[in-house]
């Protein structure tokens, strides 16, 4: 069929050559093709689009030393009203602070003035984050969003217009990174975790966790957690290191889902836990090469990933988490990008400071248990997230 239609003109046009030569007819000339009309039909080489907020982000991150990569890797947490003590841990080179049921004095306005002190680089916002899940972890008092408890018996759209607003009233304490989607899921009501989860089950957690990615886009940054699941894992990792007796073929068909689902939405950061899954590895998750390996290559996330507060891993009383700085060396290496520590008001309490942290990766940098690149990674994902959000 399609032979004959492109054979049709051919045999048209062999006749009509044959007649006019019949009738004695001059033959027909092409005409030259003037030089603008060949220039006119030469292909122009497409240029290769420049990503301005990467070169940016490369240029900045030039011009930082390593102790300077090492402190953009904290965000960090000052108790008080008073924004000087958060400006300070930013002046000192910290990404961002995490704000809790300390810092907020009650309503909107008063928030947004803290957090407008923070900013003194207007190209290149702190993060500022807040818990605003709604429900059982609320610091915001002015959402009156519905929480999980409520969610997971509605349809996802309702999980996504809950979002929207609560990522609006974090916006209008001026936060710009909310830990509020609960990825994890589980129907067991025994679990601790079971009152915050957006699901009872994979497929149902994925549609709301999604949904609710969804509804906080563009208006603050979505954090996924606890990645890889607590559900799976009884226990509180505020006090021990959960275990979770799955292998990562029956992880990969259930607990995984609402973070893909997460990320396929968008969201920038995901918070790993300090859970372990031992079929994987022994280590909890947040200092696990192979998690940060599973959600960097098979989940496909490209954002930040940050840690559950650090803090956590010493109040376990495991002698293998005692040493701060040893645990901020082995998250970053095993693909940490951010640190979260909720300070007291004197963090010598648990033998932190910036500059002992600061030291400590930089020091395994020199040595070579952090590579130059695994630390210009991690810092390129901070610096880009910040720079989005400028």
């Amino acid at each position: 069929m399609r032979s004959s239609r492109l054979l049709a003109p051919l045999l048209v046009t062999l006749t009509a050559m044959t007649l006019a030569g019949c009738a004695g007819a001059a033959p027909t000339v092409a005409p030259e093709a003037s030089p603008t009309r060949s220039a006119t039909l030469t292909p122009t080489p497409t240029p290769t689009p420049i990503d301005s907020s990467a070169a940016w982000v490369d240029e900045r991150l030039a011009g930082l030393s390593t102790q300077q990569k090492a402190a953009t890797l904290l965000m960090l947490h000052a108790p008080g009203t008073d924004p000087a003590p958060s400006r300070a841990l930013i002046d000192a080179g910290a990404s961002g602070v995490i704000l809790m049921g300390d810092n907020i004095a009650g309503d909107a306005p008063s928030l947004a003035a803290l957090t407008a002190a923070l900013i003194s680089d207007p190209e290149l916002p702190p993060l500022v984050g807040v818990d605003q899940e709604g429900g059982e972890v609320s610091r915001l008092d002015w959402d009156s969003a519905a929480s999980a408890a409520t969610l997971r018996d509605a349809p996802p759209a309702a999980t996504r217009d809950a979002f929207a607003a609560r990522a609006a009233s974090v916006a209008a304490g001026g936060a710009n990174v909310n830990f509020g989607v609960i990825a994890d899921v589980t129907g067991d009501p025994g679990s601790f975790i079971s009152g915050r989860v957006l699901g009872a089950d994979p497929a149902a957690a994925a549609e709301r966790v999604g949904a609710a990615v969804a509804g906080e886009r563009g208006t603050v940054a979505s954090t996924l957690k606890h990645f890889p699941g607590h559900g799976a894992a009884p226990g509180d990792s505020h006090t021990s290191i959960p275990t979770a007796p799955t292998s990562l073929a029956e992880w990969r068909a259930g607990a995984a889902l609402p973070f893909a689902a997460g990320i396929d939405a968008g969201a920038e950061l995901v918070m790993t836990g300090h859970l372990a899954y031992p079929a994987v590895d022994a280590a909890p998750a947040s200092l696990s090469a192979e998690w940060h390996r599973i959600l960097r290559e098979e989940l496909g996330f490209e954002g930040v990933v940050i840690t559950d507060d650090m803090l956590m891993l010493q109040h376990n009383g495991l002698a293998e988490y005692a040493d701060p700085g040893e645990n901020a060396v082995r998250a970053v290496a095993a693909g940490a990008d951010l640190l979260l520590y909720v300070l007291p008001a004197d963090p010598a309490e648990f033998g932190i400071s910036v500059d002992g942290l600061v030291g400590s990766i930089t020091a395994a940098v020199d040595s070579g248990r952090i590579s130059e690149e695994r630390l210009d990674d991690a810092v390129r994902h901070v610096l880009t997230l910040r720079r989005s959000l400028a």
